[in-house]
């Protein structure tokens, strides 16, 4: 998100200027809902989870000192938010549970991949082709699933993930790279046999 266009102002909200609050809430509820969405994947939880950012927003804004940009800290609240709900529901697992950046990748190789060059645009952008990616995103481990949600979906940039889910850059860039290899392997499960059919026509 470019703020530069935005341009909230941080004093007006330590002032508890309400009118400047709601233009915070009306820029970034989008962009938060999608997060703790595909974070939780359940529209409800979603909806509590963005509710419960812009509670702790509002009510710590004076804490906010700017060292990073607000769209950043306001992610890390809203993945802060939404990693409480799923601890709640699975409270046997951790953030931290990941295994580190220098874990063996090897066991997440993937067995396949499938070209998907050959498959027309529309294909590759169906209703079908995207609710297998929505599920196959859902899969992920919720640890390779937010840096996955932040990077690619939100655009975040390494640097600024890393912040929101303080981790480092290299933990960052590994989690994506095993988020992006099992997202490709289960993809190719579902446009392997389309491009097979194809061939044959």
């Amino acid at each position: 998100m470019n703020e530069s266009k935005v341009d909230i102002s941080i004093d007006a909200l330590r002032s508890g200027n309400r009118h400047e609050f709601a233009r915070l809430v009306d820029t970034y509820s989008g962009s938060l809902y999608r997060l703790a969405l595909k974070m939780l994947g359940n529209a409800t939880d979603a909806e509590d989870a963005l509710q419960n950012t812009f509670l702790q927003a509002f009510l710590h804004i004076d804490k906010f000192e700017g060292r990073s940009s607000l769209s950043t800290w306001l992610y890390r609240i809203a993945s802060n938010e939404s990693l409480m709900l799923l601890r709640k529901r699975h409270p046997e697992s951790t953030f931290s549970d990941m295994a580190s950046e220098n874990e063996d990748d090897r066991e997440i190789d993937p067995v396949q991949f499938t070209d998907w060059c050959c498959l027309p645009e529309e294909e590759l952008l169906s209703t079908e082709a995207r609710l297998k990616m929505d599920q196959a995103i859902e899969q992920l481990p919720e640890t390779l699933r937010i840096v996955f949600v932040l990077r690619d979906i939100e655009g975040l940039s390494i640097q600024e993930t890393s912040q929101v889910l303080g981790l480092t850059e290299t933990a960052v860039k590994t989690r994506l790279l095993r988020a992006r290899l099992r997202l490709r392997e289960e993809l190719s499960s579902y446009f392997g046999p389309r491009l097979k059919e194809r061939s044959k026509t």
